[in-house]
């Protein structure tokens, strides 16, 4: 990383974590979470400073460089065109399995006993429509999220803990 005449190191990281933590989690979809965006974001915004010219200010050229480059990541990994030239949805979120969430020596929890909140986590995620995943996950992970989405994510969870046998309160 080629770093500029009147900026130390330590301007350039900190410029670069307000810039990734402000931009990459618009950027999760199926697949990738939000670490793994920020992570492909600290290497995009690397290689850009090599590139800044020092004539406006760092933080507007890193968020241009970040955004464009993510645009094109969720292009070229999320969507391909069809024959009509109509954008399709190539990954869709996967309903994901029991046993993807047991833990080593961890056993059927029964639903009778009080159980801890690792282990409703454990139960919204597998109950948990997969057309619902990307918006719990970033409602979990504090992301924006429009009040309606939420809304319905708040619901579905509450509707699980419910048949479950929970009472909310």
């Amino acid at each position: 990383m080629k770093i500029p005449a009147n900026m130390t190191e330590q301007e350039i990281l900190d410029t670069m974590e307000i810039v990734i933590n402000r931009i990459a989690p618009r950027y999760t979809f199926y697949g990738y979470d939000v670490h793994d965006i920020k992570q492909e974001s600290y290497i995009i915004c690397m290689e850009a400073v090599d590139r800044y010219d020092g004539i406006r200010p760092l933080e507007n050229f890193l968020s241009v460089n970040l955004s464009n480059r993510l645009k094109n990541f969720v292009r070229d990994n999320y969507f391909i065109s069809d024959a009509n030239n109509s954008r399709i949805k190539v990954l869709q979120p996967a309903q994901l399995e029991y046993e993807e969430y047991l833990v080593d020596d961890e056993e059927d929890f029964e639903l009778e006993n009080s159980i801890d909140l690792d282990h409703y986590v454990s139960f919204i995620d597998r109950f948990l429509p997969a057309s619902m995943r990307m918006d719990y996950l970033k409602l979990i992970n504090n992301i924006y999220l429009p009040k309606n989405k939420k809304q319905d994510v708040v619901d579905k969870i509450i509707e699980i803990i419910e048949e479950a046998g929970y009472e909310k309160g």
